[in-house]
């Protein structure tokens, strides 16, 4: 009989997975946002009786069964695929909006929803805090998904992204205190803020220590190893390692996967692995992010559903004002200290902070005896319902009318260029290496340089034509180039004040100047 089940569970699994591979690649096909498809056609099927698919739901929909598939089994990979490819440095550049957003913005709107929902919505004050620290947790999938696909400033993804994979962990615990802390803290007064504020900087900081630990020792044992296939395993055991180690100890497993991961996608691959690794291991962690993205989706879509909304409308809608006003203020607020952060970004992020996956697991997570656990799954569903169609599908036009769009005119025929120009250089370089380790004669070597260089050349006269046809690209390349340069040239000033070279002080009057170039790059 366990067999049988076993066989049925997977039976189920590979239809689920046909159903959302199948919906993604016409999404695709027809350039369209793969998550919000999933949502709207696993809502149909929700809703719509079909025989053959109602083993599939039933079994879908079983709270257990969710939550084990969104946060066990998918979040970690989720966290771990978008941390392992952010570089560090892209981090850097943004970490101003991303902590604003992140902290300030996660903890103000959590404030902002949790008062609103227990003055105006009549929640309990538990079950207003939930519900605020279910609000304040963002999913960006589907809208990277769709400013890949209208070419969005990379900095704005990154702001968007970041913010993510952070207020996730924090958005977590703020929802564990509320749910299982907040009652008897509030009976303790004073004591119990600091208690509260205690058990908060405790499980952070162990998903911090938690992840760097873990992501370090990994990222040490690549440089014993130049086997790719082993080291995607290695990968998988740190996504899965640091966040269930993590949530073993009671600290942040959101936390601890994200760290991890970003040491290991950038200090690892830096120490231990080779260009081979690298590629292979994105391309496993594409293809596993692809599949959990599609079955997630589907599966929020099916599970919306069995949330029956009647007599409710009042409330859904109130709800929805409370979470899109404690949102605009959260981003509008947070992003006020941040210098030159241009408004039209601001806009972007306040709508593009939609709800996903994670708010309906952890609403799921609930005690079926919490107070108000039923008017929370109500409003989460709808909320997330919501944001997902209604605010998904409004971004792409909010993108255009802004113009936040990267794409200017000649710049898909430069990258052209420079991809080529990349391509032949390298070519050349490897030409040299094998060369140089007597792999090949002279004149084979001589000819086939030959050819490279005339690629490079015909090329080099292409982008002058360019140039001259488009001003304004080799300006825009001007300026990146220059803030690479003055970046370097700040690095460069901060070792010499570590070697005792120069003195703190002339070091901070150097660099003073080099961030006032930089800011005056940036303005333009």
């Amino acid at each position: 009989m366990h067999e049988l089940d076993l066989h049925h569970i997977f039976e189920l699994g590979m239809i689920l997975i046909m159903l959302a591979a199948g919906i993604t690649a016409i999404a695709k096909k027809f350039k369209q946002p793969y998550p919000i498809a999933l949502v709207i056609v696993g809502t149909i099927i929700g809703l719509v009786n079909i025989p053959v698919l109602e083993p599939l739901k039933q079994f879908i929909t079983e709270g257990e069964v969710f939550n084990f598939v969104i946060i066990t089994l998918f979040l970690p990979a989720l966290l771990g695929e978008a941390a392992l490819k952010l570089p560090y440095t892209h981090l850097l550049e943004n970490k101003k909006p991303i902590i604003a957003l992140a902290f300030g913005g996660t903890f103000l709107s959590f404030l902002i929803i949790g008062f609103s929902s227990h003055y105006l919505l009549n929640l309990s004050i538990p079950a207003a805090f939930v519900f605020a620290a279910l609000m304040s947790a963002t999913d960006p999938v589907s809208v990277l998904s769709i400013f890949k696909s209208v070419g969005v400033k990379k900095r704005l993804a990154t702001v968007i992204e970041g913010e993510s994979l952070f207020n996730d962990g924090l958005a977590v615990v703020l929802f564990n205190i509320s749910a299982f802390y907040l009652l008897s803290y509030i009976d303790q007064g004073w004591v119990g803020a600091g208690l509260g504020a205690w058990e908060f900087v405790k499980v952070i900081s162990l998903g911090l220590i938690i992840g760097g630990s873990l992501g370090f020792a990994f990222s040490l044992l690549t440089k014993y190893f130049d086997d790719y296939p082993l080291e995607i395993i290695f990968s998988i055991i740190l996504f899965y390692g640091s966040f269930l180690l993590a949530e073993s100890v009671h600290a942040s497993g959101v936390i601890a996967v994200v760290v991890a991961s970003l040491i290991f996608g950038n200090y690892g691959s830096k120490i231990g692995m080779s260009p081979t690794t690298k590629l292979n291991i994105n391309n496993f962690w594409d293809v596993a992010a692809l599949l959990a993205n599609s079955l997630v989706f589907l599966m929020v879509g099916l599970e919306i559903t069995r949330i029956d909304l009647t007599d409710r409308w009042g409330m859904i809608g109130l709800a929805l004002l409370i979470v899109l006003i404690g949102r605009s203020i959260a981003v509008y607020t947070s992003l006020s200290i941040v210098r030159n952060f241009p408004a039209n970004w601001k806009h972007v992020l306040n709508w593009g902070g939609l709800k996903g996956s994670l708010s309906i697991a952890l609403v799921l997570s609930l005690p079926r005896d919490f107070t108000g656990r039923e008017d929370i799954l109500i409003l989460a569903f709808s909320v997330v319902l919501f944001s997902l169609v209604f605010q998904g599908l409004t971004i792409k036009p909010l993108i255009k009318k802004l113009g936040v769009i990267s794409t200017r005119k000649g710049s898909d025929d430069y990258e052209r260029y420079l991809a080529q120009l990349y391509r032949y250089q390298a070519s050349k370089d490897e030409l040299y290496n094998v060369k140089s380790k007597l792999y090949i004669p002279h004149p084979v070597y001589k000819e086939l340089l030959a050819t490279y260089d005339a690629h490079i050349e015909n090329i080099q006269k292409d982008l002058n034509q360019l140039f001259k046809e488009h001003p304004e690209l080799k300006e825009n390349q001007m300026a990146a180039l220059k803030k690479h340069i003055l970046y370097v040239e700040h690095e460069a000033i901060s070792r010499l004040e570590k070697e005792d070279i120069i003195s703190a002080e002339i070091r901070t009057a150097v660099q003073e100047t080099i961030t006032n170039e930089l800011v005056k790059l940036e303005e333009k």
